[in-house]
């Protein structure tokens, strides 16, 4: 009997092995898969590299900008004359290494693929871990792919038409002597400007992840308003860490919609709350 035991420990010790390396390997195929996508839509964004250059990544610094304009009529429709009216600039760029320009060329495509490709991309993640879900949790994830990808793109749009062109105005006006030339790299500006599109589209996922964890009950709206300074605190860092440069400016341009949106998830989390207390009187009753 103690030798069918063992041979039976062994059969299942080697099925959940077997149970591992089959997760592994499905994991390498949504990788794999998550890859291919994000390469052909950089082969797309590399395509078309004149325009997107020209028109898409230099659009924040002028200021004939689409959201400029929107600013500017704005301003006047509200009787505040041209006090949201970007000021023109005349931004240039340098590049002071002979590849500079040529590995920015890849870095946008990547960059740029990355963002054509995120719906794809967060879809067979979804797939890899879905399976590992209760029933429950999979009823009130669905339609997650769509609301991230929105989110995703709400805040790459917000980045780049919004905290973009004000970044680049505040800076190039802002001057301590008329002896001081502003003159950034080019590296920097893309830098920048990937931090805050890219950075700002994962980071306005807050209201969605905070209404999954509230229906699956890790937090609740009561949980979030007792730590609101903390998580103020933790805004603040994750701004610092979206914009490359540190000042006071940067740090608020960026917190302020991250708590905005923090304060959203608290509004979330208690309608969810509030459902599902709702469903227990009436499961009670």
């Amino acid at each position: 009997m103690a030798l069918l035991d063992f041979l039976d420990k062994r059969k299942k010790d080697s099925q959940a092995e077997m149970s591992f390396i089959d997760h592994l390997e499905e994991l390498r195929w949504h990788l794999i898969r998550s890859v291919i996508a994000l390469l052909i839509g950089a082969i797309i964004v590399f395509s078309f590299t004149s325009f997107v250059v020209d028109t898409v990544l230099f659009g924040p610094t002028r200021a004939d900008f689409i959201s400029a304009k929107w600013l500017c009529s704005l301003g006047h429709a509200i009787g505040i004359g041209d006090t949201l009216c970007f000021q023109q600039v005349d931004a240039k760029f340098l590049e002071t290494t002979m590849t500079g320009q040529f590995v920015a060329s890849f870095t946008l495509a990547f960059i740029g693929g990355f963002i054509l490709a995120f719906p794809y991309i967060f879809w067979e993640l979804w797939r890899f871990v879905s399976p590992a879900l209760s029933d429950k949790e999979r009823r009130t994830t669905r339609g997650v792919i769509f609301w991230v990808s929105l989110l995703f793109f709400i805040g790459v749009a917000f980045g780049y038409f919004i905290l973009t062109p004000f970044m680049v105005n505040f800076y190039f006006n802002y001057k301590l002597s008329d002896q001081v030339t502003i003159m950034p790299t080019f590296s920097d500006y893309l830098e920048n400007l990937i931090y805050t599109t890219v950075g700002i589209g994962l980071l306005f996922q807050m209201p969605l992840l905070m209404a999954v964890l509230a229906r699956v009950g890790i937090v609740t709206a009561k949980f979030l308003r007792k730590y609101r300074r903390h998580a103020f605190v933790l805004i603040v860092i994750a701004a610092a860490i979206i914009t490359p440069s540190t000042d006071p400016f940067s740090l608020t341009i960026v917190a302020i919609p991250l708590y905005l949106l923090f304060e959203a998830s608290i509004v979330l989390a208690a309608r969810i709350n509030k459902k599902q207390k709702a469903k227990e009187d009436e499961e009670w009753s």
